[in-house]
């Protein structure tokens, strides 16, 4: 089962400069090892918030008990509080790679149908919007595509040149009209596994 993972740490007062260089070279070592164990899929950085260190982590892991043992051994774990989300299979999910360098947005996404929508036209909506996030995927464009806890609830990792064409990407799909979006950029972490493939 994969998991998200909002990690925002938040250093004691005072720590000196050589504690944390020391806590940060053992978190990127023990970065590598839970990559190749299978646990630790991808690390990014969200736009940094005044006060705050985070980084979003996708993670894997049997069940809820197995992801707690992975969390709590990480170094920095005693610093920083995790925010986790369960994620499921989406039948769109392209499951591709990232590019290296690359820009990547994480969305998550609600769709509320209106009421009184006739059942056909919802049917075929969501079946176009699967024709479409399966050619967003085949561009390299719809990187993957997890459900979430709820209904209508959906968590996509996408790439593209810069906001704006994630906005027309957005914009594109079928369903975008009863969707309610929050994108969030991401920049490379320099412990994301993906970045040590290359």
């Amino acid at each position: 089962m994969e998991y998200l993972v909002l990690m925002t740490t938040r250093l004691p007062d005072r720590t000196p400069q050589q504690a944390i260089d020391d806590i940060q070279a053992r978190e990127d070592a023990h970065s590598r090892k839970l990559a190749s164990q299978g646990h630790l899929l991808r690390l990014w950085r969200p736009p940094p918030q005044p006060g705050q260190w985070q980084t979003l982590g996708l993670f894997a892991a049997d069940d809820g008990d197995q992801l707690v043992t992975v969390l709590t051994s990480m170094p920095l774990h005693a610093w920083h509080a995790d925010q986790v989300t369960p994620l499921s299979r989406h039948p769109n999910d392209p499951a591709l790679q990232a590019s290296p360098g690359a820009t990547e947005f994480l969305t998550n996404c609600t769709v509320t149908v209106p009421p009184g929508t006739p059942a056909q036209t919802v049917e075929d909506t969501r079946a176009r919007e699967a024709e479409r996030e399966y050619e967003l995927a085949g561009q390299g464009r719809l990187l993957r595509l997890w459900a979430l806890p709820g209904q209508g609830r959906s968590l996509a990792l996408w790439r593209a040149r810069d906001p704006a064409e994630m906005q027309a990407i957005l914009k594109s799909l079928p369903l975008e009209a009863w969707m309610t979006v929050q994108t969030t950029p991401l920049a490379q972490h320099p412990s994301d596994p993906a970045a040590a493939k290359t």
